[in-house]
């Protein structure tokens, strides 16, 4: 089965992605102990319907997303406060699908201190920007706990469509079975939803 074209060579670079407000390293070991601050500033570990490492278990986060690069399906960024310097939280680009030409968004969490600012609209403007303009992607999905109204709420905001529910889909580490609303972003929707990312962010 032949790749499709429309991409360089079809594979993440480590690139930083830079905003106003925050940029998006991929995520080394130096990020690790600042990344262990912003888990436990609203202790996010804790959260039922959120995947969040614990602070201990770092290196072993950091190990598992060195993997999945290596096998091309992920980008693991450290999500930095432009201004402090300070790691604030991570996210990252997963289920990459090269020869589909798409990819997801998640994995994300930000210290609580930094929720319902500026940092979330300009990490996934920044990413969705990357994924569509540079990338080359013709879809970008997004998937969160169906529980999780915070989050739900949050990618509806970002002018990402509602496509259902994955019902059952994934055991959840305390042995809960997680439905998981699906929402998508397509590129030829991408346009209208930058322009109002962009006005979004002038109001902040």
């Amino acid at each position: 089965m032949s790749l499709r074209f429309g991409q360089n060579d079809m594979s993440f670079k480590d690139s930083t992605l830079n905003g106003q407000h925050v940029r998006l390293e991929p995520l080394n070991e130096p990020h690790l102990k600042g990344l262990a601050h912003a888990i436990k500033d609203g202790q996010l570990h804790q959260l039922m319907v959120t995947s969040v490492p614990h602070p201990d278990q770092l290196q072993q986060f950091l190990n598992n997303a060195q993997i999945e690069r290596s096998a091309n399906h992920s980008l693991v960024f450290a999500t930095v406060d432009q201004h402090s310097g300070e790691v604030i939280g991570s996210t990252r680009f997963m289920n990459t699908d090269w020869l589909h030409l798409r990819t997801e968004i998640g994995f994300t969490f930000i210290a609580k201190s930094k929720q319902r600012t500026a940092v979330n609209t300009e990490a996934k403007l920044l990413m969705l920007r990357h994924a569509f303009e540079v990338l080359g992607f013709n879809r970008v999905a997004f998937r969160t706990d169906y529980l999780n109204q915070r989050s739900r709420k949050a990618i509806e905001r970002l002018g990402a469509k509602y496509e259902g529910v994955l019902r059952n889909h994934m055991v959840m580490s305390d042995g809960r079975v997680r439905d998981t609303a699906v929402f998508s972003i397509l590129k030829s929707e991408w346009s209208g939803i930058k322009s109002y990312l962009l006005e979004k962010l002038n109001h902040h």
